[in-house]
């Protein structure tokens, strides 16, 4: 009987650890389901763009999976039951159960409203292809001269407003961060943020927390009034819900606890990675929502779930941070160089060098999802006892 192996979610994460599975496990051992609600692969780093009118390259999971092995469901996850180890999903067809032995969660994230009121409402998001396109429409429409605000001065909403200063160069831009703008930058990386800005002619409201968001404005918690015919959110993400119903051990925020393997402190057939995962990193500091972090996490529960059913080694390679890849309109970068644990040092690459540096790492990071087979891997066996021993170990510990 095959292993049965189930990967929640193909945004960057699951579709690296399934492809990074099915190179390393033998197909005749293994049966690995990807499990999609939609049928392409999404460059989520790239929804600014196509916020405002870029066209992105269409990466269909039917080709991108083509003699893996993978099977593609296209389905929406509508459950999770950890104990009876099946998964609830709903396609075409209608509802249906899914069994496996192990279980990848990587259903990710989305758009945090924060509680502020009148965000769902009124609020455009980017942090999904539907959000992005409904952007798209309404930046179409606006007229020269109309303001959008962006709310959010984190990496975001820096790279949200200067794409759209750049695109729409007739409309005026506003950002509205609760603290300073690239605080978190070293002063060479801040001066250089702020003078982009100023070029694009963005105007900076800082250390104003938005209180409320209306039709035509936004308001700040010490009752300034920004008028805004447009309003983009993007002041954090929040994981999927899922997980928090279930009996997993997870955080007050819903990501699932794990440990440096990206596997379940409290249900060992259950694999987290990306969004989804409580990750601790350099400094036993928790590894911030981004693609930085979550890639390393599908590679680190990809080998794993291979060393535990091949009786093989078992990762044991620390996630850290190098840098931080800003892009700042297609014209403009910053790659903010860290430490280990994601403070920034003084060391910065700016400018077009900066630009065509993102460009390449994020090129790269949907290269690597979309060719799961270039890189040649010896596929080895699945030990029968193990794999039986991992398919009864779903009791929590």
């Amino acid at each position: 009987m095959q292993h049965r192996i189930i990967v929640l979610g193909a945004g960057y994460t699951g579709a690296i650890a399934a492809g990074r599975l099915a190179k390393r496990l033998r197909r005749e051992d293994v049966a690995i389901t990807l499990v999609n609600a939609e049928p392409d692969f999404v460059e989520r780093v790239r929804m600014h763009q196509l916020a405002v009118g870029r066209n992105l390259t269409p990466r269909p999971f039917s080709e991108m999976f083509a003699g893996t092995g993978v099977e593609l469901k296209l389905a929406k996850v509508t459950g999770v039951d950890v104990d009876r180890k099946t998964v609830a999903v709903l396609d075409a067809n209608g509802a249906e159960e899914l069994e496996y032995d192990s279980l990848v969660y990587a259903l990710g994230s989305g758009w945090n409203d924060q509680g502020v009121p009148g965000t769902t409402e009124h609020a455009h998001q980017i942090a999904s292809r539907p959000g992005a396109l409904r952007l798209r429409e309404r930046l179409a429409g606006l007229d020269a001269g109309e303001t959008v605000a962006v709310v959010g001065g984190g990496l975001t909403g820096v790279e949200a407003a200067t794409e759209i200063a750049e695109a729409r160069p007739d409309l005026d831009v506003v950002l509205a961060a609760r603290g300073g703008l690239g605080d978190w930058l070293s002063p060479k990386g801040s001066r250089h943020l702020r003078k982009v800005f100023d070029k694009l002619g963005i105007t900076v409201h800082e250390h104003a927390a938005v209180a409320a968001v209306q039709a035509d404005r936004i308001a700040t918690v010490d009752g300034t009034s920004i008028p805004a015919a447009v309003t983009v959110w993007t002041a954090g993400f929040a994981v999927h819900p899922i997980a928090k119903a279930t009996t997993l051990e997870v955080t007050g925020t819903g990501q699932i606890v794990v440990d440096s393997t990206m596997r379940s402190v409290s249900h060992p057939d259950v694999y987290a990675i990306g969004d989804a995962a409580m990750v601790m990193g350099p400094g036993d500091k928790p590894l911030r929502m981004s693609c930085a972090s979550g890639v390393p996490t599908a590679w680190q529960a990809a080998d794993a779930i291979t060393g535990r059913l091949t009786g093989g080694k078992l990762p044991n390679v620390p996630i850290r941070y190098y840098n931080q890849c800003i892009s700042l309109g297609r014209k403009e970068g910053l790659i903010q160089y860290v430490t280990a644990d994601d403070r920034a040092v003084s060391a910065t690459l700016t400018g077009r060098v900066a630009a065509v540096y993102k460009e390449l790492i994020c090129k790269g990071a949907a290269w690597g999802v979309a060719n799961p087979k270039v890189i040649p891997t010896r596929r080895r066996p699945v030990v029968r006892e193990l794999a039986r021993a991992g398919s009864t170990a779903g009791a929590p510990a």
